[in-house]
């Protein structure tokens, strides 16, 4: 049996969560106050995920750079992945807010998008 702790962030209360893993791989729960915070716990403890914020270069704009994020969370894993690869990028201005940036980053399903005009 294992236990972890965890703050969770599924909503602005963050709860601190007790997750206890039994032998048989199931998961006791306590400290949440609402449903997110169960869900949080079980999907950080079997496949972490993270938005990834960053900025890419921009060509011929009021700004060198513009803001991006990912679309949707990626696997953790995959961070620097997604990073290094947005590391490589350059556009051409004019950026608008929600243009895709990069596909399927990392190989992830997920796009980086534009979050700043430029």
């Amino acid at each position: 049996m294992e236990t972890r702790e965890l703050i969770c962030i599924g909503c602005p209360m963050g709860c601190n969560l007790t997750v206890t893993i039994k032998d048989d791989n199931e998961m006791e729960i306590t400290g949440n106050t609402c449903n997110r915070g169960a869900d949080y716990a079980r999907k950080e403890l079997t496949d972490p995920r993270r938005i990834v914020t960053s900025t890419v270069r921009v060509r011929g704009g009021k700004y060198p750079v513009t803001s991006v994020k990912t679309a949707s969370d990626i696997p953790k894993g995959k961070i620097k992945e997604c990073v290094k690869a947005l590391s490589k990028i350059e556009m051409e201005a004019p950026v608008r807010i929600g243009d895709v940036v990069l596909q399927n980053v990392a190989d992830t399903g997920v796009d980086i998008v534009a979050t700043k005009n430029v």
